[in-house]
């Protein structure tokens, strides 16, 4: 018997650790430009969320930053990311796996990978 309660609430914490990840994500501006602003977003949902990448624009050529991407739980691995680059150009990927995937370089979706969107800031 303390062995079924045993596995049963190992179970159970498995399950409330893997909704509450943090998922590490580095951002890495291989574009010319400086990153302004980076935002996560559920997936289709176009909810973005800022997030901080220190106190000043991330600067092409390789500078990086790592950011903590929290799980909701409801949206799993997948998150639609927004780039804005100090020319006004916008980036946005779409389904990104934040799980299966440690680092995002900006400059290789900007030379036209799949289920990028390029546009220009008005």
């Amino acid at each position: 018997m303390r062995s079924v309660c045993l596995i049963a609430l190992l179970l159970a914490a498995t399950n409330a650790c893997a909704a509450g990840a943090t998922h590490y994500l580095d951002l890495v501006n291989t574009a010319k430009n400086s990153i302004v602003s980076f935002s996560v977003a559920p997936i289709g949902s176009n909810r973005f969320r800022p997030m901080q990448l220190g106190d000043s624009p991330l600067q092409g050529g390789g500078e990086s930053a790592t950011l903590a991407i929290r799980d909701d739980g409801d949206t799993g691995c997948l998150r639609d990311l927004r780039t804005e680059f100090s020319n006004g150009r916008v980036l946005i990927q779409r389904n990104f796996d934040v799980c299966k995937y440690r680092s995002y370089h900006t400059g290789q979706y900007l030379r036209g990978q799949a289920q990028t969107v390029i546009a220009s800031m008005p």
